[in-house]
């Protein structure tokens, strides 16, 4: 009978940073309450470095909006994600927000015509 070889003794499993920053990218949209019709998605760039990942989420954000509030809420979501579908660590998540979107500004810029 063929000896069993233990799970880590097997091989490895490796998720390109590439990967990473897919799923964060993807749990930072989850995260917000809306998109802005206009703007961009979110962004997201990793570094992984020994099974931690330290990612970096820029996103755009209707205006107004509790900026702390959301930021807060991408941090925790893409860290579960992260962690729950990568088996990561996330010991840090940084959130940028690029830009505002005024639906007020946009309203009233349709308003107008030449």
């Amino acid at each position: 009978m063929a000896a069993q070889v233990a799970p880590r003794e097997r091989g490895a499993t490796r998720i390109a940073d590439r990967v990473v920053a897919k799923i964060a990218a993807r749990a930072a949209r989850e995260a917000v309450d809306t998109v802005p019709a206009d703007g961009s998605p979110p962004r997201a760039t990793v570094s992984v470095h020994h099974e931690a990942a330290r990612i970096r989420v820029s996103l755009e954000l209707e205006y107004p909006c509790d900026i702390g509030g959301q930021c807060g809420a991408v941090r925790r979501h893409v860290t579960e994600r992260v962690e729950a579908l990568a088996g990561m660590d996330v010991p840090e998540v940084a959130v940028q927000v690029e830009r505002l979107h005024s639906s007020q500004v946009r309203a009233a810029a349709q308003g107008r015509t030449r």
